[in-house]
């Protein structure tokens, strides 16, 4: 199967290269009475201030469909296939910084006073604990300082990371889960997941006495909850793949279609109760039996890599694996040489399949009047990575192995969640304005907590959306054409938060207990709607972080689309927490402060590495301003 799959990778790369342009001589979409076949070629050039390139990505989409009718005791059989390859030459085009020869020697901080200690070290030449690490096993090649791209290391818990992919640098290399080789990143459907398959699936109905219809659809597909846009409530089902674009690309884009059987019941106009009749009810059945699939968060040595956690996970592996230096860490302030098996990420614990890893959701969907509503209940893997403490790992100084309070050595996992929700979507014709709310309350979600010994606890979560869309004359503008607004602020509250103030600083739970991002979207047309402009924001409001993102869409023909536009963040950056420098898990001999109990936090912190939550995504990609063109001819 690898060798067919690296076959198909190669194939891709011949027509999505330079001899993609050559698609304009085809044939507009091929379509019958039954059937149909049409695609696109894209081409997606950015360039990243003080970077260059980071990415070139060429891409062809080929979406089929062969309506096939009445089969036996089903009606409107179809079959729907979307089949997608790309090539990304980013990795070729500009390896120093994202290919095989990524990354370079680096220097760790040491903030111990003069003249115990220089500013910098390189890595390797911390203080050696008894029990240290060889660096022919962890050469200073090929690195970059974790989050060196966003801040200076600030005292921080730093260490270094290696960037290259992992067929040219295995190091750090999570299996099964953070692995990419050149390939896998080049190439990104053409995998063992046979991600170049977005859609393969069967419709068919079953039509009742009573005018009721049984509608399914079993396959590889995207099932969407939401009515909202950027931050998912909802809309949870399928992973997604942040690393095409971090969260700015549409979500039809970078969600990650699974295998699902989804049946809907629908009862059209209904009556349920005297005097209380629907314009249309619907109950749906979504069953996800898929192998379990987390987010695509981007591996370390990607130009997308939301929050930094790739980098953040490699870095902590290859210290577990190899051995390393960290920054500022004895006695708060030493650059200190750890052996393998100390600290660091020992793996992923991905959910193999069995029944009870699979996912099931429920939704009743209807119409009242100018009202839309579901009721929604989902029962799932959380597509975000936890790291639970509290596994054996070795003492750097005697060698002794055991569970030691407040270390940070981990494995991820990826705990069972439970979510109840709804939204609303309502049509108020007095002010022509649709209003959409969403809303959803987890249990099961876990969070990094620097407050309990195994550094995460457990809480609830409620998450919602407020949106509006309306059309507003701007006649000094445009005369002809209205201008859209569409609004709308995202919540977060985590209901069981922990933090409180130690004698360096606050330590628990980073993420912000209550947290809202605003977003706004005014778009316009000119040009018999060929030209359309637009604005995109976004604001953290706890971070303090923006995203600015214009674009101009030019309609060249009805087969050529041109997008130019840009992303730029402005905001304070990178934020700093308690890094657990001081639990003191190895006491006496890390016994920093006086008084303080072995495996409690004294609250020191740093930027690295759980500053990244307060920062949030728009926060801690503040160095990322792109410049970006899309060229897209469909067929």
């Amino acid at each position: 199967m690898q060798t067919k799959i690296k076959g198909m990778s190669l194939w891709c790369a011949a027509i999505t290269g330079v001899t993609g342009l050559s698609l304009v001589t085809l044939s507009p979409a091929i379509a019958s009475e039954d059937a149909r076949i049409d695609g696109y070629y894209e081409n997606a050039t950015y360039a990243r201030d003080g970077v260059g390139l980071s990415k070139f990505r060429n891409t062809i989409q080929l979406e089929g469909e062969k309506q096939f009718g009445d089969v036996g005791l089903f009606s409107n059989v179809s079959v729907n296939a979307t089949l997608r390859g790309s090539y990304d030459g980013v990795y070729d085009l500009n390896d120093d910084e994202y290919g095989r020869n990524a990354g370079g020697p680096i220097l760790l901080q040491d903030t111990a006073p003069a003249p115990f200690a220089a500013p910098f070290v390189p890595h390797g030449e911390g203080l050696e604990l008894p029990n240290t690490f060889d660096t022919a096993n962890n050469p200073n090649d090929g690195m970059i300082v974790l989050g060196e791209n966003l801040h200076d290391q600030a005292g921080g818990v730093a260490f270094g990371v290696p960037v290259r992919p992992c067929d040219e640098d295995d190091r750090g290399c999570i299996d099964d889960y953070l692995d990419k080789d050149t390939n896998d990143l080049r190439f990104q459907e053409f995998n063992d997941r046979l991600d170049f398959i977005r859609e393969l699936y069967v419709d068919f109905d079953l039509n009742f006495d009573s005018g009721n219809t049984l509608s399914t659809r079993l396959g590889k597909q995207q099932v969407i909850w939401g009515r909202t846009d950027l931050f998912r409530v909802l809309d949870v089902i399928n992973p997604v793949d942040y690393s095409r674009n971090n969260i700015y690309d549409e979500l039809e884009d970078i969600r990650i279609p699974m295998w699902i059987l989804k049946t809907d019941y629908r009862m059209g106009p209904t009556e349920v109760f005297d005097g209380l009749a629907f314009d249309d009810l619907n109950f749906q059945v979504v069953w996800n039996f898929d192998e379990f699939r987390p987010h695509d968060i981007g591996q370390c040595g990607q130009p997308n890599v939301i929050l930094d956690a790739g980098c953040f996970f490699r870095g902590m592996n290859n210290l577990w694996e190899n051995g390393g230096t960290v920054a500022n860490f004895a006695n708060g302030s030493i650059a200190t040489d750890f052996g393998p098996g100390q600290i660091g990420i020992r793996q992923a614990n991905l959910p193999s399949w069995k029944l009870s890893n699979t996912q099931l959701g429920l939704k009743m969907e209807g119409v009242y009047g100018d009202l839309g509503f579901s009721l929604n209940a989902l029962t799932y893997r959380s597509q975000l990575p936890s790291l639970h403490g509290g596994i054996p790992a070795q003492n750097g100084f005697t060698g002794e192995t055991a569970v030691w309070p407040s270390l940070i050595a981990f494995d991820i996992h990826f705990p069972r969640v439970n979510l109840v929700g709804g939204s609303l979507d309502y049509y108020a014709q007095s002010i022509d304005t649709v209003v959409r709310v969403e809303t959803a309350y987890t249990s099961g979600e876990e969070f990094a907590n620097t407050l309990r010994k195994e550094l995460y606890s457990e809480s609830d979560v409620l998450r919602y959306v407020v949106g509006a869309d309306k059309n507003i004359f701007l006649p000094f503008l445009n005369e002809r054409r209205a201008f859209l607004f569409s609004g709308q602020i995202f919540g977060q509250h985590i209901l069981d938060h922990e933090r409180e103030q130690r004698l360096l600083g606050e330590a628990g739970i980073p993420d912000w207990e209550h947290n809202w991002i605003g977003t706004l979207l005014i778009k316009g047309w000119w040009m018999n709607d060929r030209l359309s402009p637009q604005l995109i924001t976004a604001h953290d409001f706890r971070a303090q972080a923006t995203t600015l993102a214009p674009s101009v869409e030019w309609l060249a023909s009805d087969s050529l689309k041109v997008t130019a536009g840009a992303n730029i963040k402005v905001g304070d950056g990178a934020r700093q927490f308690d890094d657990c420098r001081t639990c003191n898990p190895w006491d006496p001999f890390t016994q920093a402060y006086p008084g303080q109990p072995a495996g409690e936090s004294a609250g020191l912190g740093g930027f690295e590495p759980l500053g990244r939550f307060k920062s949030g995504p728009i926060g801690m990609a503040q160095e990322e301003d792109e410049i970006q063109l899309t060229v897209r001819y469909s067929f």
